[in-house]
């Protein structure tokens, strides 16, 4: 599928580090100019304003990973970068809605006057046309009807390739847009889940809940607590201006062939087959331990990344209430190493960032690190003092651009507001 989004020229909403010269950059308010770019360039390609602009964020991990689809739980926050949709109507009758992607600088028509079924392959804007057709399913029929023929012009400086979820960004953006337009205000899950859906069908990514859920619900100064199961979710505050979230694409992503996130998935099963549970949720370590007998040793492995991690998440959630960044940061440094040797999800790259930052440590100003997201490649999460995250990430980059010969990207995020309508009088 071809890429969503490709990155933009470097612009970050918190701390924004040049790799090429390690110049840096504070943009405070970015969604802001972002807004009010995407508004100008509306207005010069159309001739008029758009009537709606929509944001929706981006989002990163802390700790719970691989264990969405086990039952488990994540906790993830929107990050401060977003997709910007800007969208007028049009006096006319041709039924379609045009997309532009100031990424891609393409453009695609979406016909509202016939179904939308997926495409072969997948387009870019398979995300935007999934949402659609759900919309207005959830509607009912003759929903196109109250759907005017648009123009929709889109932005995105959230990273691709990183597992920062611009896809779901771009969803959530959709259905918050769609809602401005109709006056149909979907229940914050209702709303997730027809994105989670959309991904399944249209883009033919089976994902789990946990990015749609973070984009929709996401709030300034607060993690969110995922149970996969349930799909309850609970705000975890996090009101330390003191700490700051530190993403660092290592800007690799292995090619695998193996099937290796299917395969994990069917040992995971096998394991939890074999040891008679109904869930991940029901067993713990000593379960684990007197059915290892039953189980190959892959399988006990993989088993036990699964229920030390969904018992990790839930002590993260209960260390940043606490403001205990000592044991938030053991447990991110214990979670890496899990997926590293029992989940065998990482690389030598990422293992890399993570021992660079345990060699920082706390005197320097990191309290802890591991990798987000699927793994062989990708990006790291990192809990770092704020007033000394930029003189880390600067050594944090020399040294992995040293050893690895890859320039990595750095930025620092609060957690951010998830999908909103924007007053561009405020803007």
């Amino acid at each position: 599928m071809p890429l969503l989004f490709q990155p933009l020229e470097p612009s970050f909403s918190a701390i924004l580090f040049d790799m090429s010269s390690l110049e840096i950059t504070s943009s405070t308010g970015f969604l802001g100019d972002l807004v009010e770019r995407l508004t100008q360039t509306f207005v010069a390609e159309h001739s008029r304003p758009p009537e709606w602009v929509i944001a929706a964020p981006g989002r990163v991990n802390l700790i719970g990973e691989h264990i969405d689809y086990n039952d488990g739980f994540v906790l993830p926050m929107a990050i401060e970068r977003y997709v910007v949709i800007a969208a007028a109507s049009r006096n006319d009758d041709s039924r379609r809605v045009s997309l532009h992607s100031v990424n891609l600088n393409e453009t695609a028509q979406i016909d509202l006057s016939k179904p939308l079924a997926p495409s072969t392959p997948p387009t870019w804007y398979a995300y935007v046309e999934g949402v659609v057709a759900g919309f207005l399913e959830r509607m009912g029929p003759d929903a196109s009807q109250q759907l005017p023929s648009m123009d929709w012009l889109i932005e995105s400086n959230v990273p691709v390739g990183g597992g920062l979820s611009s896809s779901a960004a771009l969803e959530v953006a959709t259905a918050t847009l769609l809602e401005a337009v109709t006056g149909v205000s979907l229940a914050m899950d209702e709303k997730a889940l027809l994105c989670q859906k959309a991904e399944h069908e249209f883009a033919g990514v089976p994902c789990g809940i946990m990015d749609q859920f973070s984009s929709v619900f996401g709030q300034e100064n607060a993690f969110m607590l995922l149970d996969c199961r349930t799909q309850e979710l609970r705000h975890v505050p996090f009101s330390s201006n003191k700490i700051s979230v530190l993403i660092t694409n290592s800007n690799v992503k292995h090619e695998l062939t193996g099937g290796e996130y299917a395969q994990r998935r069917c040992e995971c099963d096998s394991a939890l087959k074999k040891l008679g549970r109904p869930s991940w949720r029901d067993v713990t370590l000593e379960i684990l331990d007197a059915g290892k007998d039953k189980l190959t040793e892959v399988e006990f492995r993989r088993g036990r990344h699964v229920v030390s991690e969904i018992d990790r998440t839930q002590k993260a959630a209960s260390a940043i209430e606490s403001g205990d960044w000592q044991q938030l940061g053991e447990l991110m440094y214990a979670s890496h190493a899990s997926l590293r040797d029992d989940y065998e999800v990482s690389c030598d790259e990422l293992d890399l960032l993570v021992d660079l930052a345990n060699k920082i440590g706390p005197a320097g100003g990191i309290h802890g690190s591991r990798m987000t997201g699927g793994g062989f490649g990708g990006c790291t999460v990192t809990l770092v003092e704020s007033d000394k995250a930029v003189e880390v990430s600067a050594i944090m980059a020399k040294q992995y651009e040293q050893q690895s010969g890859i320039k990595p990207q750095l930025f620092a995020s609060r957690p951010a507001l998830g999908a909103h309508k924007i007053d561009r009088a405020n803007t």
